[in-house]
């Protein structure tokens, strides 16, 4: 006597093997920025990045310090415009 298996047991049986599908090659060009952005992706979700409170003020800060900086070239620049005047007068 054959033992019998349920149905759910049986592995269904192909009529044919089937190859798998070709895969096709992708160019050397594309693999290569494929792989860039999933860098690019998988660096940005390690970066901790700053509250909005944090922004602000960093960006205050940044504009604080860019204005001081103008104010002290300009002031510079103007002192070196008088000597240069008082100068040529002389000259």
């Amino acid at each position: 006597m054959s033992p019998t298996l349920r149905p759910s047991l049986r592995r269904p049986v192909a009529a044919r093997p089937t190859a798998p599908a070709p895969r096709v090659a992708k160019p050397a060009g594309e693999r290569r920025a494929l792989r860039f952005f999933r860098e690019i992706r998988s660096e940005l979700s390690k970066i901790t990045w700053p509250s909005r409170e944090q922004a602000q003020n960093l960006t205050i800060v940044v504009v604080a310090v860019s204005v001081a900086v103008g104010v002290f070239l300009g002031v510079v620049d103007w002192l070196f415009a008088k000597v240069f005047e008082i100068l040529l007068r002389l000259a």
